[in-house]
């Protein structure tokens, strides 16, 4: 599973970094955890605000810091 993290290092985006980083070693989930700040990159990936999160290519969150208990559900 790959779970990238998108947005510019603001601090909700490093918030959000850590609470799936947090989750992931919490659950045990076999997860790799990848930081985009490139703005083209974002843009490219159809995120159009800050912090965003994918799973596997799809769009979980965008614009928000998720909760935990979010997070968990996308690892299942």
């Amino acid at each position: 599973m790959e779970i990238k993290i998108l947005g510019p290092g603001c601090a909700k985006c490093e918030k959000t970094a850590k609470l799936v980083q947090e989750v992931v070693a919490e659950t045990g989930a076999q997860a790799r955890v990848v930081k985009v700040t490139d703005m083209m990159q974002i843009a490219g990936s159809g995120v159009v605000s800050t912090p965003a999160v994918m799973v596997d290519g799809e769009i979980k969150s965008t614009g928000k810091v998720p909760k935990k208990g979010e997070i968990a559900g996308w690892l299942k």
